[in-house]
């Protein structure tokens, strides 16, 4: 029965998400290293650092995300919020700054060895920005998974995408500050602009008309479905082009794929543990207190990775953190689904 409800509740695409980056990563190493001519021709369509190919895959990426958050339900957010405050609390004054000293600690301290200063500065601007960026659409499925309570996780979501509008920028722009890297500003706010506001606003008018216009079952069971495999595809071709970017680097130093997860994973497990036990302490009910875990160890690897191309680049080590945090997202999170449904017992069953 379990596994029946796993394979209904994500996609052939989604559950195999990693098997595909890994692929994807092969085919861009080998494009930048044999046809080195493909990454010298799209490196021509740049607007302020802003690949042009590279931004219309990743509204392709975050629209159909937008399409499934319901602003309608932030009106609910005097209901129960004890979640609520979990949630924003782990995600906007915890998980930066724990990515962060995880992030500091193995690239300029256990690491050093083997990552250079330079680059090590990039790996953690890189990590800085995965940890400022809290999951949205992909929560939807960790929380069907986990059983959670579907109208509260929308809450949350819709929430943390209204936050992210306000607080992303500046605690971006402040532990990017401390790692002595300089800041761009004006391409920090584009990449807000680009990535966050003109996908939500296209995805609030769109659910807007088209529900006004044809009802809310067809825009949930049929116009939305349409995109159920864009913002794969949008993500996979985007990493074939940011590894055929980062095609030299990579095969001079394979081992640095490695040493990139290590403090992603560990941050990933760390977050849960942290949001999922305090959950308990404050006696939530197993259907929020999972999808609580789950929204604060995961991420927004698609605006993670638009931002980290903005402002560094596709051949910078930044952008190479957030593609590696892709690749182990999905397993990670598989096995905190597995961790969450085999503690069910620990809380209460009722829904808040």
């Amino acid at each position: 029965m379990k596994k029946k409800e796993t394979n209904s509740a994500i996609s052939f695409f989604e559950r195999y998400l990693s098997l595909w980056v890994a692929l994807c990563m092969v085919a861009g190493v080998l494009i930048g290293v044999y046809l080195p001519q493909v990454p010298a021709f799209l490196q021509q369509f740049e607007v302020e650092n802003v690949s042009l190919p590279v931004a219309v895959l990743i509204w392709l990426m975050i629209y159909p995300m937008m399409l499934k958050v319901d602003f309608k339900s932030v009106k609910k957010v005097g209901e129960n919020p004890k979640g609520l405050f979990v949630t924003w609390i782990i995600n906007w004054l915890i998980k930066p700054f724990t990515m962060f000293g995880f992030a500091y600690l193995f690239f300029h301290g256990i690491f050093s060895g083997f990552i250079d200063g330079e680059l090590a500065k990039q790996y953690l601007a890189g990590a800085v920005l995965l940890g400022a960026a809290p999951c949205t659409a992909m929560v939807f499925v960790w929380s069907q998974l986990t059983k959670g309570n579907p109208a509260y996780t929308l809450v949350q979501v819709a929430t943390n995408d209204l936050i992210i509008l306000i607080a992303f920028v500046p605690i971006v722009a402040f532990l990017l500050g401390v790692t002595g890297l300089t800041v761009p500003w004006g391409t920090l706010f584009l990449s807000i602009v680009l990535f966050v506001v003109i996908p939500l606003v296209a995805g609030v008018v769109s659910r807007n008309v088209i529900t006004k216009n044809r009802g809310l079952d067809y825009f949930e069971n049929t116009y939305i479905p349409k995109f159920s495999n864009v913002t794969i595809t949008g993500l996979l071709l985007t990493l074939i082009i940011l590894f055929a970017f980062q095609g030299r680097v990579i095969i001079e130093n394979p081992l640095n794929i490695l040493l990139i997860a290590v403090p992603l994973i560990i941050q990933t497990f760390f977050i849960f543990f942290i949001t999922y036990f305090w959950a308990k302490i404050v006696k939530l009910p197993h259907d929020i207190a999972a999808p609580c875990g789950m929204i604060g160890a995961s991420n927004f690897f698609e605006l993670a990775v638009a931002v980290a191309i903005s402002l560094f680049g596709l051949q910078s080590g930044a952008a190479l953190v957030t593609v590696v945090g892709v690749l182990v997202e999905v397993p990670v999170m598989l096995t905190l689904v597995k961790i969450a449904n085999s503690t069910r017992h620990w809380f209460i069953e009722e829904t808040l």
